[in-house]
């Protein structure tokens, strides 16, 4: 099942567990974000527009995208100007789509778990061997100078 869902001011073909990037939106509750309905595909392949769907996203990321570089000129006239502009972004997780009583859900994502840090020991600097002064590369030798010719006059 997918449907198709409008986010600042385009349109986005979404299925459950697809992560869109959207421009930057205002966070619902807690991450969440719930997205204007276009149209839904059914199971017989079918798409129409059911009133009750609705398209529910997880904020992953936000961010601003690369530089995007604006240069005018004007021939003739020493006029030159640049500006750069980065484009704020969301990365959204689509979680769920229901409609027609149905709703499909995305798979859990695993959840991360924090490593230990490492604690660094005086018994583990002790155990590092010490580089050998041969075992640097050595460096190519160097260009003999050349003889200076004296001119004719």
């Amino acid at each position: 099942m997918y449907a198709v869902i409008r986010a600042g001011g385009k349109q986005y073909r979404v299925a459950p567990g697809d992560v869109i990037r959207v421009e930057k939106l205002s966070n619902g509750s807690n991450g969440e974000v719930e997205f204007p309905v276009l149209a839904v595909s059914s199971e017989e392949g079918q798409v129409a527009k059911q009133a009750d769907a609705r398209v529910v996203g997880q904020v992953v990321e936000e961010g601003r995208g690369p530089k995007v570089l604006v240069f005018h000129y004007k021939r003739k006239k020493q006029y030159k100007k640049l500006r750069g502009h980065r484009q704020g972004f969301a990365a959204v997780r689509i979680t769920e789509i229901a409609a027609g009583g149905q709703s499909f859900k995305a798979p859990e994502l695993p959840k991360k778990e924090a490593k230990p840090k490492k604690v660094a020991s005086s018994e583990s600097v002790a155990d590092v061997k010490p580089v050998k002064a041969s075992a640097k590369k050595k460096s190519a030798p160097k260009k003999a100078a050349k003889k200076a010719t004296g001119k004719k006059k």
